[in-house]
Parts: C-alpha cells; sequence; structure tokens
C-alpha cells in the first residue's frame, strides 16, 4: 500500500515538473502570438487612419475570427462596417459580441446604433427605451449606459437614460450636474438653468462654479434675459430665499445693468442687516466701468444708510473720485465743481481724522489743486506731508512720490521728477508702479526729445504685466518709430512731443496755436494724422465741439486707413450726440463705424448708442 503511494507520488512529481518546464515554453508563444495580434490590430488602424478601408477590413476580418481579438477590434471594425453600410457583416459582428460579452452596455447601445443606421427607427427606438428601462434601477449602469450615448452624441436618448432613472429611483435629484451639462452642451439653456438652481437650492456651496458655466455659456443676451425673467418669477415666489437675489445682483452686472445689481444688494443687505458691503462693492464696479453718475448714486445710499459702517468713510471718498471722473469728462472743465470737490475732500479728512483713507484723498486732493487751479506749490506741499506720514502705507507712499514727479512736469522741473520716477521704480522693483513709474520717465525722455531714451524704456515696458501700460507703451512707441529717422535732425517730432507737453501742462490754448503752425509747416507729413487727432481733442477738451468735429472729419477724410480711425468716427459721434444734440449725424457715424470697423473697441457701445438714438426699447 505504502507502496503504491510512493509510486504515485513519483508519478505526480514528474508530471508537476514536466508541466513547471512546459510553463515558459506556452507563455512565450503566447506572448508571441499576443504581440502579433497586437501588430495587426496596429496595421489595420493605420489603414483606417490612412483612408485605405478595404485593406483595414481585411486585416479586421481576419483579426475576429479570435475571441480575444474583438474588444481590440471591436470601435473601428464596427464604425468600418456601419460606413460601408455592411450592415450584414456588422449584425453578425454585434450579435457576437453581446453574446460573448454579456452584460456589456457599450455593445447594447451599439446594437441600437446598428438599427438606426439600417433606417429602422421604430425598432431602435424600442430597443434603447427597453436597454435603459432595464438598468434603470441601477445607478452605476445607467450612468455608464448615459456616458456613453453622450459620446455617441445621442443626447435625447443619454436625457431620456438620466429622467427614467429619476423615476425609477423615485428620486428627482438624481444627476442634477449631468443633466445640466448636457443640456449645455445641447444648446437647451432653459433646462441647464432649471437644473442648476434645483443643485443651489439644496446646496449652495457650488455656486461660484455654476456662475462661472453661466458665465461661459450665456453669451447671447437673449440668453441673460431669460435667466434674469425665471430669478425674478423665483424671487417673488420665494421672497425669504435671498438666493435668487444674489443670482439676480450677479446677472445684472453680467449686463452692465449696475443700477439693477445696486438694488438687489441693497435689498440683501437690508434683509440680512449688513453693513453696506455688497453696495460698495456694486459701486466700485460701476465706477470702474465708467459709469459714474450710478457710482454716486449708489455711494450716496451707501453714505446716506449706513453712517456706523467702516464702508462709510470708504464711500465718501469713492463718491468724490467719482464725481471727480464725471466732471473730468464734461468739457469743457467746470472750475467752480473743482473748488466744490476740493471743499467736500477737506470735510471728509477732518471727519475721518488720519487714516489710510483720508492720506489717499489728500493725495487725490493734491491732483485737483495741480492740473486744474495750476496751484502746484499747494498741491506739494500736501504729498510732501502725505510721502513723510509715518501711517502712509507704502503703496500710497509710492503713489503720492508718482504725483509729485508729475507736478514737477506741470512747473517744468523735469529732473526732479525724473529722480522721483527712478526711485519708485527701485523701490517697487517689478510690480505695476514700478511699470507705471518706467512708463512715466519713458514719457518724460519724449517730451524731452530724447527718443533713443524713451525707446529704450518702452521696449521693455511692451512685456509689462498691465495690459493698459503694455498698450501705451507699444503706442507711443510706434509713434516714435513711425516719426523719426525722416530727417536727421528729428525736428518735426520734437516739435510734436513739445505740443503734447504743452496739453499735458494743461496750457491748451497754446498747443492750438502750435498745432494749427505745424499742420501749415509740415502740410503732407506722416505727423499729420495724429496732429488733427491731437488737434481735435483738444477743441473737444476747451469746449470748441463744431470745430472739433471739422478736425475729425478732415481726418476720417483723408486717412480712411489710418490707426485712429475709429477713434476719430467714435468722438465726432460721441461729440454730435452730447454736445452739439445732432442726433441723426451722430447716427451715421455710430452706423459707418458698425459697418467698416466691425472688430473695433467702440463698435458695442456704438451699437448701444445707435439703437437708444433710434428709440429702441
Amino acid at each position: 500500500m505504502i507502496t503504491n503511494r510512493l509510486l504515485i507520488n513519483r508519478k505526480l512529481s514528474f508530471k508537476n515538473i514536466l508541466i513547471f518546464l512546459l510553463i515558459p515554453f506556452f507563455s512565450i508563444f503566447s506572448e508571441i502570438a499576443l504581440a502579433q495580434n497586437h501588430s495587426q490590430v496596429f496595421l489595420a488602424n493605420e489603414y483606417v487612419s490612412k483612408g485605405e478601408i478595404e485593406k483595414a477590413l481585411e486585416v479586421y476580418q481576419e483579426l475576429a475570427k479570435k475571441r480575444t481579438n474583438l474588444p481590440l477590434i471591436h470601435r473601428n471594425y464596427f464604425e468600418l462596417l456601419i460606413s460601408t453600410k455592411d450592415f450584414k457583416k456588422a449584425g453578425q459582428h454585434i450579435r457576437k459580441m453581446v453574446r460573448f460579452f454579456p452584460g456589456n452596455l457599450y455593445y447594447e447601445v451599439d446594437r441600437g446604433l446598428l438599427y438606426k443606421a439600417e433606417g429602422k427607427q421604430n425598432e431602435a427606438e424600442r430597443y434603447l427605451m427597453r436597454l435603459v428601462r432595464a438598468n434603470a434601477s441601477v445607478k452605476k449602469n445607467i450612468q455608464q449606459l448615459s456616458r456613453y450615448l453622450y459620446q455617441k452624441r445621442m443626447y435625447d436618448w443619454a436625457e431620456k437614460s438620466y429622467l427614467e432613472a429619476r423615476k425609477a429611483q423615485s428620486n428627482p435629484e438624481l444627476f442634477r450636474y449631468e443633466l445640466a451639462n448636457l443640456y449645455s452642451i445641447s444648446n437647451q439653456k432653459k433646462k441647464m438653468i432649471e437644473e442648476y438652481l434645483a443643485v443651489l437650492n439644496k446646496d449652495r456651496s457650488n455656486i461660484s462654479y455654476i456662475k462661472s458655466v453661466w458665465q461661459r455659456v450665456l453669451r447671447d443676451p437673449k440668453d441673460l434675459e431669460d435667466l434674469e425673467g425665471r430669478l425674478i418669477e423665483l424671487a417673488q415666489e420665494n421672497q425669504g430665499n435671498l438666493l435668487y437675489n444674489e443670482l439676480l445682483m450677479w446677472t445684472y452686472l453680467q449686463q452692465k445693468n449696475y443700477y439693477g445689481a445696486f438694488i438687489q444688494a441693497r435689498s440683501i443687505e437690508k434683509r440680512k442687516n449688513g453693513k453696506g458691503e455688497k453696495i460698495y462693492e456694486i459701486g466700485n464696479i460701476a465706477f470702474s466701468n465708467g459709469e459714474f453718475e450710478t457710482a454716486i448714486e449708489i455711494y450716496d445710499h451707501l453714505i446716506n444708510n449706513y453712517r456706523g459702517s467702516v464702508y462709510y468713510s470708504l464711500g465718501r471718498k469713492k463718491r468724490i473720485e467719482a464725481q471727480t471722473q464725471h466732471i473730468e469728462r464734461q468739457f469743457p472743465v467746470d472750475l467752480d465743481a473743482i473748488h466744490r470737490l476740493i471743499w467736500e475732500y477737506d470735510r471728509l479728512i477732518e471727519d475721518i481724522g488720519v487714516n489710510p483713507t483720508s492720506l489717499a484723498s489728500q493725495r487725490n486732493k493734491a491732483m485737483l489743486h495741480a492740473f486744474y487751479l495750476g496751484q502746484y506749490d499747494s498741491a506739494t506741499i500736501i504729498l510732501e506731508q502725505v510721502v513723510k506720514n509715518p501711517r502712509t502705507p507704502k503703496r500710497l507712499r509710492m503713489q503720492s512720490k508718482l504725483s509729485l514727479g508729475d507736478i514737477y512736469i506741470l512747473s517744468e522741473k523735469p529732473w526732479e521728477s525724473a529722480l522721483l520716477y527712478a526711485q519708485v521704480e527701485k523701490e517697487m522693483k517689478d510690480s505695476p508702479i514700478a511699470y507705471e513709474a518706467k512708463l512715466k520717465n519713458a514719457k518724460l525722455s519724449y517730451y524731452k526729445g530724447d527718443f533713443e531714451l524713451a525707446k529704450g524704456h518702452l521696449d521693455i515696458l511692451k512685456e509689462a504685466t498691465s495690459r493698459e501700460i503694455a498698450n501705451d507703451a507699444m503706442s507711443l512707441s510706434l509713434l516714435i518709430k513711425d516719426n523719426t529717422g525722416l530727417d536727421s535732425t528729428e525736428t518735426a517730432m520734437r516739435r510734436y512731443a513739445a505740443i503734447d507737453l504743452l496739453v499735458y501742462q494743461n496750457r491748451k490754448d497754446e498747443a492750438l496755436k502750435a498745432v494749427d503752425l505745424m499742420l501749415k509747416d509740415y502740410a503732407g507729413h506722416s505727423l499729420e494724422d495724429e496732429l488733427l487727432w491731437l488737434n481735435a481733442n483738444i477743441l473737444h477738451q476747451t469746449g470748441q465741439f463744431g470745430q472739433g468735429v471739422e478736425s475729425l472729419e478732415l481726418l476720417i477724410k483723408e486717412f480712411p486707413d489710418d490707426i485712429l480711425i475709429d477713434d476719430a468716427i467714435f468722438l465726432a459721434a460721441k461729440i454730435l450726440e452730447e454736445n452739439l444734440e445732432d442726433k441723426s449725424r451722430a447716427m451715421e457715424y455710430y452706423k459707418q463705424l458698425m459697418l467698416e470697423h466691425p472688430g473695433s473697441i467702440y463698435t458695442a457701445e456704438a451699437r448701444k448708442r445707435f439703437r437708444m438714438l433710434r428709440g429702441d426699447a
């Protein structure tokens, strides 16, 4: 008995050893076969990419004989059979895939695609609906199924699958984000809005993400109007829910309806017993977008209703700044209004004491003294006090030094200006203020006629992080480049730069005479278009509106391809509308701008103004 067992054990051991020895050989052969299969798959795919369909089909059909190859070739092979309308082979292939790989939803969907390709619409509809309903109660399955339908651009079926799952699982909250994304892609924007609103009703943590999606997708004004209308409905139905007020505020900001945004911010602050922060923010947005009258009205509400808030003094300061900007854009500038602004700054500084807000206000007040009233000594004393005050923040101290430099240019002390600009640039290296200082130094070199030094500064500034500074640097650099080197003395460019300095120094009457003389002396010169543009702007700023339009019309007529042409057309239209009240001529120029210069930065504003003048609602 023991002998028999030993014999059996020996036989088993020998068999195991034999198997162990043969495994590497089988593995090698298996790997070789697998490598050959993969190389054939790669070859067939290459044929597809080159458009050699018959060759690709021949290789795929050979590969399809082995079950292990089917998942590797299915997608391309099936699509080729469909595209060549070989529905018989496609049917045989897909039935084989479903049989060999049961439960694979991708192959199940492909079966429905075959029905559609064959033109069997009713059969495809019935089959896909059965497939959707069979999987609707399993969340994982419906996700897989819907994603594949989405990939195949069968958006209606992807939607049906999500909605069927909601019904089957009695959960209306299922797949909110998936459906919202699907509606976004398939341009069903109203449905997308509803899904996201339902998300926010349950959880507001993703409000920033949803706003970013809306900002990207709702580009058409009609889309924002639809969103606005829906939010108004919901706000009226749910008056205790501030979500809709916040979303309305955001929607109005997208529409640049700053007053509408303010109304919502006012409601939110009142119901939350806030400190006026949102109102202050909306005022600042209106201010930064040039809506100064609206900003003033918003700051007025803040000042009148939030006296004890931290935003009270900030609002007072910003209100005066908004008034300043508004007055500066009304030509000619009302000097009595400038005196009133200085008085308001004095009251603010007196009321709030010495702090960063009042120190910034002192800087602003100094600039009014200097640029409008010509009181350079008063302005210099104020700015020096701000610079020396130990409570002045570093950024404000540097800004005040730049302002001092500007005043030294006004009072014809350019070396002091250059010194201050250099100090700021050195102390605030690689910051926006440093770039601003370098730009001011470049302009100073330009005013003095040192064009090579100016270009050296400007070449560096073209790469500045601030788009505004980079654009200003580019414009001045092109002006110098296009108008120097034409004569060895660069006399014309020096005269033009000197006139530019007169304009900066607010010596506009002298500038006008110099421009008139230069236009006579340099008729036909490359600077003629720049001179006409400068002349028109000075005339506009000094209240000589009719002559300003004449200068612009000459520029438009003589230089139709000039880089300044869209600026000239828009300014002519604006003067005609706002100052001369000639609406019909203004509309003609706005129309010309829209038709001939659709890519201009002024086109959107021109369209808005044209529609208002036409009386559109």
